[in-house]
């Protein structure tokens, strides 16, 4: 089993699937000895597993997977910093360590923050360990409320307010 990982800070889950899984979904398929491919999409972030047929290399998949993802980056975003990475795993290993965090001092979206960009790449990086899940976390969102009282000078506050929040954030308002 080989996992895929792509990551595009602030992406909504709809658009990691369309403009990073779909391509790498694409690339990825056509490697031998594919028999299933499943992938998931959140915040920022996208997943594609890969399992083969049991008499394939995982080694020579490997390597077939790497040139893969080198195939597919000229279809990712150009906002994709990294390019995406893999990660080997036996699907028969069970979970060693299963963590529940809470603070008095941090907030849920910190937590969270932490615990994505620093503490799960720090033990993917420990021998042995094949993947790092998380869930359940808080994550980081933006509200904007308008005060019509305020906006009385505007034709229509939405409409002259939405563009400006498109313009400050990397996916957009949704409604």
């Amino acid at each position: 089993m080989i996992f895929v990982s792509a990551n595009m800070p602030g992406a909504s889950p709809a658009d990691m699937a369309r403009t990073v899984a779909t391509p790498l979904e694409r690339t990825l398929g056509t490697i031998a000895g594919v028999n299933e491919m499943t992938s998931s999409s959140s915040t920022g972030s996208t997943r594609v597993v890969l399992q083969f047929d049991l008499d394939r290399n995982i080694d020579s998949a490997a390597r077939d997977v790497q040139a893969a993802i080198n195939a597919a980056r000229i279809d990712l975003p150009a906002n994709l910093r990294t390019n995406p990475t893999y990660r080997k795993a036996n699907p028969a290993a069970q979970p060693f360590m299963i963590l529940a965090l809470t603070s008095r001092t941090r907030t849920p979206g910190q937590i969270f923050d932490a615990v994505n960009n620093i503490m799960s790449q720090r033990l993917l990086q420990v021998p042995g360990v094949g993947d790092v899940t998380l869930g359940g976390g808080s994550q980081p969102a933006v509200r904007v409320e308008l005060t019509p009282s305020r906006c009385t000078s505007w034709a229509s506050a939405a409409t002259m307010c939405a563009p400006r929040c498109r313009r400050a954030t990397p996916t957009g308002p949704r409604a």
